[in-house]
């Protein structure tokens, strides 16, 4: 193996690591949301986004400066006061460098007597960006899966225009 030969292999590594912990970072940031909402930490809500990101929310919109009202709105309280409990499911992942965007389900588990049911079940759209601090969301999109056009296309991967 000649020296050329030994930096492609290395690069390649290299490559492939990046990748490897680039997904793991966005999984771990998909799957902080729950806690954080069942919290009612808007603050923790907030670091998930970079600093121009935005959540919209069937009828609701909202932007790195008031994301920590996600957890303070009567639809929310109503869910945490009769305990509840935010669940993502594992995303599909797309890498463009810097930038990348994942696919998932979110689900949301409220406590009725004695047992657990499913309130909301939504298709989300995570478009995510590399910053200093970390991977970060730049905009998230959810949509109700109650079979509208808007929710296939999410998860077929469309991109929905924006709210605002």
């Amino acid at each position: 193996m000649d020296d050329t030969d030994l930096i492609r292999r290395v690069e390649a590594l290299e490559a492939r690591l990046r990748e490897v912990e680039d997904r793991a970072a966005i999984l771990d940031l998909i799957a902080r949301y729950g806690p954080a909402v069942d919290t009612c930490n808007g603050e923790a809500v907030r670091d998930l986004f970079a600093d121009d990101g935005t959540y919209e929310l069937e009828g609701w919109f909202f932007t790195h400066e008031t994301m920590d009202q996600t957890v303070t709105t009567d639809l929310h309280e109503r869910y945490v006061a009769v305990g509840s409990a935010h669940v993502m499911s594992l995303p599909t992942i797309e890498l463009h460098g810097d930038d990348a965007v994942a696919i998932n389900y979110s689900r949301v588990f409220i406590a009725r007597d004695d047992q657990w049911i499913v309130d909301r079940c939504a298709a989300n759209r995570w478009d995510l960006t590399r910053t200093t601090s970390g991977w970060k969301v730049k905009r998230r999109v959810n949509r109700l899966l109650q079979g509208t056009p808007a929710s296939h296309e999410l998860l077929a991967g469309e991109v929905p225009p924006p709210v605002r």
